[in-house]
């Protein structure tokens, strides 16, 4: 597995990340044997960055890979933790929380539900608009100095938070979506990111799975499948998104490469200082993303995948509207 390090002052690892929100069902029923089996197989192939939250699954998410690391060297992976999202009993969403205290209160939750003693990457999921972003990260670097966080990130944010947050402590990374059907960061965003040496994890890489190369025409999300509510996913936009992706398969068929590895692999290609997040929430999945990893995209292809998936093609919002306004960049 080859490696890159996570901005000027952030820690080194996998050129490729794993992203657990699916293993507890985000997308959908998910299976804890397989789970586990999965993140095995990742450590195995040397993937060494893998990506939770605190409020995935209410906890649930963080005690899942409790039970996969237990037993493994804590210095063979990077964990890299979000926090401040708040949840009700219902699984309902219920704003943000960036208040040091709090920051201190999650913290404390996250390391003894992993059950370690640090957290490689801790990043506030959202802005709190009631917290400047300033106090958030100056709770963090408290535990920076008090040894239980490594590296502070950042996560859905736009260029001038970044700037605001890192002056207060070098920021690893920044962690936002990005995919071919995804590009807003490109605009403000990761010129900054590069400006201060700050890297980039980016999620959805495949757009959730719309362009995995796995979903079709006339397939539904089924119950717990956040994707039933997700605009590019509706009746009015999956069908021109879907012919998107149909572009896109004749440009990987003929390079003999999946849809989701050349997907993978474009995001990789933007840059060094980017590490795309794969979801993957079974071995089988997990393989077909590996290869991503060893792939080099020529001038050639980026040009016919460019033609394929044009920058700001897909059609709906990559959230619902209920979330856009707590993104720092649109789609």
């Amino acid at each position: 597995m080859r490696t890159r390090t996570l901005g000027s002052a952030g820690p080194v690892v996998s050129a490729l990340g794993l992203g657990a929100m699916g293993m507890s069902g985000a997308y959908g029923p998910a299976y804890r044997a397989e789970s586990i089996a999965t993140v095995h197989a990742a450590l195995e192939a040397g993937v060494t960055l893998i990506d939770t939250g605190d409020f995935y699954a209410m906890g649930r998410n963080e005690l899942l890979l409790a039970e996969a690391l237990r037993g493994r060297d804590r210095d063979g992976y990077r964990l890299s933790v979000k926090f401040g999202m708040l949840r009700g009993p219902g699984s309902e969403f219920g704003g943000h929380d960036g208040r040091p205290e709090a920051v201190k209160n999650f913290l404390a939750y996250s390391l003894t539900r992993l059950g370690v003693d640090h957290v490689d990457i801790y990043r506030p999921a959202r802005l709190d608009p009631a917290v400047p972003v300033e106090e958030t990260v100056g709770a963090i670097k408290e535990m920076v100095d008090a040894g239980y966080v490594r590296h502070i990130g950042l996560s859905e944010v736009d260029a001038a938070t970044v700037r605001r947050a890192h002056a207060v402590h070098p920021i690893s990374d920044l962690q936002i979506e990005y995919s071919l059907i995804s590009r807003a960061v490109e605009e403000e965003v990761l010129p900054t990111l590069r400006e201060l040496g700050i890297g980039l994890t980016a999620y959805g890489v495949l757009g959730r799975g719309l362009i995995s190369g796995h979903w079709s025409a006339g397939h539904t999300a089924g119950p717990g499948d956040s994707r039933g509510a997700n605009p590019r996913f509706s009746n009015d936009n999956v069908e021109h998104n879907l012919a998107l992706v149909a572009a896109l398969r004749r440009v990987a068929e003929a390079r003999g490469r999946t849809v989701a590895q050349l997907a993978i692999a474009w995001v990789a290609a933007q840059g060094r200082d980017i590490v795309p997040l794969v979801g993957a929430r079974t071995r089988e999945r997990l393989a077909e993303a590996l290869p991503a990893a060893e792939l080099d995209l020529t001038a050639a292809d980026l040009a016919e995948i460019e033609e394929a998936v044009p920058a700001g093609s897909a059609r709906g919002d990559r959230y619902p509207s209920a979330f856009m306004a707590g993104l720092g960049v649109g789609n």
